[in-house]
């Protein structure tokens, strides 16, 4: 297997997680990637390794929401008006992919997906070096409300369904666990399998320096477009690379690189805004989720991050932060004594598909290209259980789930 190699088109976490497996079972490796490792929603996502998150963002109660969400240009959703024609495509197949049977199907492949990664992950942190900077805080998600708390209940019947663990808390006992919210929630649940990153990107900075030891090479470059030819794939970005198989993980601008060997993967890059500040700006105790309000606030070794929304603009639309604002007023709202002064803006790119299960599979035109993409929010949870999955795909070894939810060409 020492004489094959890849090239891992992504330096993100999905990406460098790939070619570190793919190191491991003994092939030459080359990352490329436009700008370097954890540059994009890598680098600034929410740390988190959601694992109980198992439902798809395509929904019938997202399809009722998104009316009203879509009317304030702040909220946890939303459509510039130049960019809606050009998303009527995705959210056709959104709409499609938001009824009662596909949902429960994308639910399962979902979990199946969680499952995996979770029982990956720990030995993956171990190999890589990294195993200290994993945090077993949970999550609280807390409710405005009785209403707003039976509203919730048929989403965790379900997560019971499969196993996942959960406790309903008063008022009162939430304080316990996270003292300082606002007395407006009256209800909470916490989610203790749900782990955390001291920090994403110096996580995956940390990925890209053990890929390095072990002998992994990084290129920066743009790729334009792969070439098949007979034995071997041509990737483009300048100059031309070539290798005996492709691995695409290029987050929102992988649906480009597709196009290039003639398939066509509906993928919409979801445009998601935080701010960090510092440490010292909250006692915050475990990430907190104010669903309604589609915005988390997570502790990370380097700040209190306040982040979330989504925001459906494409690639080239100018960042609009007073949505970041926005989330950081309402959290200040929320937790009383949260100081947001001296934070740090960013917006990213989510590579997100309709029915919010990434493209996991062989290219149509060859098994030789690999596709790894489409994540949306869960790229970081995912990771490890991708990088199984990827490594299994290269070597032809049937991977652990059933890749058929996944296939890239099921749309």
């Amino acid at each position: 297997m020492s004489g094959k190699t890849v090239i891992i088109i992504g330096a993100g976490v999905i990406g460098l997680s790939a070619a570190i497996a793919a190191l491991t079972r003994g092939f030459s490796v080359t990352v490329i990637d436009r700008e370097g490792p954890a540059a994009g929603a890598s680098a600034g996502n929410a740390g988190a390794f959601a694992f109980t998150d198992i439902f798809p963002l395509a929904s019938p109660g997202i399809v009722r929401k998104a009316p009203r969400w879509l009317l304030d240009p702040l909220g946890p959703l939303t459509l510039p008006p130049a960019y809606a024609v050009q998303m009527m495509p995705w959210l056709y197949k959104f709409w499609r992919a938001s009824t009662p049977t596909r949902v429960a199907a994308s639910t399962a492949a979902q979990t199946a997906m969680m499952e995996l990664s979770k029982a990956e992950l720990e030995d993956f942190l171990s190999v890589t070096g990294t195993l200290p900077m994993l945090r077993h805080d949970g999550n609280l998600e807390v409710y405005e409300g009785e209403r707003e708390f039976r509203a919730a209940q048929p989403n965790w019947e379900t997560r019971a369904r499969h196993a996942i663990d959960f406790r309903h808390l008063t008022a009162d006992e939430m304080t316990k666990l996270q003292p300082g919210l606002a007395r407006r929630f009256t209800r909470g649940t916490f989610t203790p399998g749900w782990y955390s990153i001291a920090d994403p990107k110096l996580y995956v900075l940390a990925l890209a320096g053990h890929f390095r030891a072990r002998g992994g090479k990084t290129e920066i470059a743009e790729v334009s477009g792969l070439r098949l030819e007979e034995s071997d794939v041509k990737v483009m970005a300048g100059r031309t690379f070539s290798a005996n198989q492709v691995v695409v993980a290029a987050g929102a601008f992988s649906h480009r690189i597709a196009r290039s060997i003639g398939e066509v993967i509906p993928l919409e890059p979801e445009r998601g805004y935080n701010t960090t500040l510092p440490s010292c700006a909250f006692d915050l105790r475990c990430q907190v989720t104010f669903g309604g309000h589609g915005f988390v606030v997570s502790r990370l070794s380097t700040g209190i991050r306040v982040g979330g929304a989504v925001e459906l603009g494409g690639l080239s639309l100018s960042p609009n932060f007073k949505r970041a604002e926005a989330m950081l007023s309402k959290a200040a709202l929320f937790l009383p004594g949260l100081k947001t002064g001296n934070g740090v803006q960013w917006m990213g790119l989510r590579p997100s598909l309709p029915d919010s299960l990434p493209a996991l599979g062989y290219a149509k035109a060859t098994s030789r290209v690999i596709y790894a993409f489409g994540h949306g929010h869960l790229g970081l949870t995912q990771s490890a259980g991708t990088a199984r999955v990827v490594a299994d795909l290269l070597t032809g070894h049937r991977p652990p789930i059933d890749l058929n939810p996944f296939s890239p060409q099921r749309f």
